[in-house]
């Protein structure tokens, strides 16, 4: 099944983080420089939105931004971060397969990978 899922772990406290505000963006192929919302979720008590993209939507290629609003995570924790957000943008080359995009965070740092 194709689509776009993500996973948020916060690091420094050994656990998923639930509760982080996720948008997903799809850049305009015509002009290059407009982003437009194509999905959003909150992440669930593992962590994880197992699907970003609305059901009735067909994942295309293209290049798209997943935007975490991690200062909103930490503000709720009462935890001091340094990012207010963390945005990921990739590329989707073939829409057959599947796109998993988690994201290691932490209050001073965060990484990502292209999970499976």
């Amino acid at each position: 099944m194709s689509g776009i899922t993500t996973h948020v772990l916060d690091t420094a406290r050994g656990r998923p983080a639930a509760g982080v505000p996720v948008v997903l963006e799809v850049l305009d192929p015509s002009d290059g420089r407009q982003w437009s919302r194509i999905g959003q979720g909150v992440t669930d008590g593992d962590g994880r939105i197992r699907q970003l993209m609305p059901h009735e939507a067909a994942l295309v290629p293209g290049t798209y931004r997943i935007i975490f609003a991690t200062g909103r995570y930490f503000e709720l924790l009462g935890i001091e971060g340094f990012y207010p957000e963390a945005a990921i943008t990739f590329e989707v080359r073939d829409a057959a397969q599947h796109y998993h995009v988690p994201l290691l965070l932490s209050p001073y740092g965060y990484s990502t990978y292209r999970g499976s």
